[in-house]
């Protein structure tokens, strides 16, 4: 894990943070996937489903927001590596139960190092796209529920939340 004997990898024998040399690890092929909602009022979730948003089209904007921060991360993360991701998916749906909408990033590379920190970005970014483009209809909107569901390769192996199913 690391020399300070926390457990975290960030941080070494002296207690400081510093960025984990990633050089000798072998490269896999790594995926994860996050995932987050966005509540809002029911009229909201019509606005946007129906394409009447006043900033345009909030749900293909916030998809490409969340591409776009995924391939960011580690100018946003100050301890993430830069990746050369081979696949990223931001998937919204509308759930009218919340009511509101549900966002699931995938990220996926071959490499030495995990894409989990990059999922995240996806999804969290894709909500505060959300919320930036509704904010004039709606400013109660909530954002929640923002956790990794899976990740696979690596040292570590696989991942799956307890609460997630397929």
């Amino acid at each position: 894990m690391n020399s300070g004997g926390t457990g975290l990898t960030h941080i070494d024998a002296s207690g400081e943070a510093h960025m984990v040399d990633v050089g000798d690890k072998a490269e896999t092929t790594r995926i994860a996937t996050a995932e987050g909602y966005i509540k809002m009022a029911p009229a909201t979730l019509r606005l946007i489903l129906e394409g009447n948003a006043k900033k345009g089209d909030v749900i293909g904007t916030a998809r490409l927001a969340g591409i776009m921060a995924a391939k960011q991360t580690s100018n946003l993360i100050p301890l993430c590596h830069p990746l050369m991701l081979t696949k990223i998916s931001v998937d919204i749906t509308d759930d009218a139960t919340l009511p509101g909408l549900r966002i699931t990033a995938t990220v996926k590379l071959t490499g030495k190092t995990g894409v989990e920190m990059e999922a995240l970005t996806a999804v969290s970014i894709a909500c505060l796209t959300v919320y930036d483009m509704a904010k004039a209809a709606d400013r109660t909107m909530e954002i929640g529920g923002i956790r990794l569901l899976e990740k696979s390769g690596g040292k570590s192996g696989d991942f799956r939340h307890p609460e997630h199913s397929t």
